[in-house]
């Protein structure tokens, strides 16, 4: 996975180290950036994020969804 690539990741939405993380089910956290100001309200709920990969173990989230919703 590069730098770039864009990503789909499902998992919890919980607080991170500068912000907002997402647990993976395999184990995994992603590091999010997320500038959406509804992002609260997902917060300890399981979410899909789509965005890009900006750094080791960042996305820059340009989308945060319910993972019950169906995609747009």
């Amino acid at each position: 996975m590069a730098m770039g690539d864009w990503h789909v990741e499902t998992g919890i939405l919980q607080p991170g180290r500068w912000g907002y993380s997402l647990a993976m089910d395999g184990g995994g956290v992603w590091q999010l950036y997320l500038t959406l100001w509804r992002r609260k309200r997902y917060l300890g709920r399981r979410v899909t994020v789509e965005g890009y990969r900006s750094g080791f173990d960042l996305i820059d989230v340009h989308h945060i969804r319910s993972s019950d919703e169906p995609r747009r």
